[in-house]
């Protein structure tokens, strides 16, 4: 029965994405609620990747402070499961806080890391930053923001499509 429910969430994941993206009915309302819908019934069943985008949306454009604290909860949820994506935004909560996750600094660090070192160009590219310019309660390191650029630089490449073997050339 776990096995069809699991199969049952991830179509109608795959289904959300596809009406996200979907150019027909663009303007929808009613479109925009059957996604949304889908989205949440995936979050709430566990599915990582809904979790990851459905916090987001929650936490960013949640029309309550239980829908932003719903979003966060969602996000580090996704985070903890490995979801690069959710490990940035976990990055940027703990960065900037919010009402229910205070500035923690060092907790941010820790998400960027993770996040930068799967693979996540944004967080390599905050980690250089914040090296460069003593930011997240970090020192000055040149040799440390330069290996965070570096790893930000071979994120984008893989992005683009281009084989990883020539960055080492």
């Amino acid at each position: 029965m776990q096995q069809v429910s699991s199969l049952r969430i991830r179509l109608e994941y795959r289904l959300a994405a596809q009406l996200l993206h979907a150019r027909w009915m663009t303007r929808s309302p009613g479109k925009h609620r059957l996604t949304m819908r889908l989205f949440q019934r995936c979050a709430e069943a566990g599915h990582t990747a809904a979790l990851s985008f459905y916090g987001h949306m929650l936490f960013h454009r949640g029309n309550s402070p239980q829908d932003k604290a719903k979003g966060a909860r969602y996000v580090f949820q996704a985070a903890y499961a490995g979801d690069v994506h959710a490990q940035y935004q976990a990055g940027r909560i703990y960065e900037f806080g919010c009402a229910q996750y205070a500035r923690r600094e060092e907790k941010a660090v820790t998400w960027y890391a993770r996040a930068a070192e799967a693979g996540h160009g944004l967080a390599a590219e905050r980690m250089a930053e914040a090296y460069r310019y003593a930011h997240l309660g970090l020192p000055v390191d040149s040799r440390r923001s330069s290996q965070w650029a570096a790893l930000a630089e071979r994120a984008q490449r893989s992005e683009a499509g281009e084989p990883i073997a020539s960055l080492t050339h």
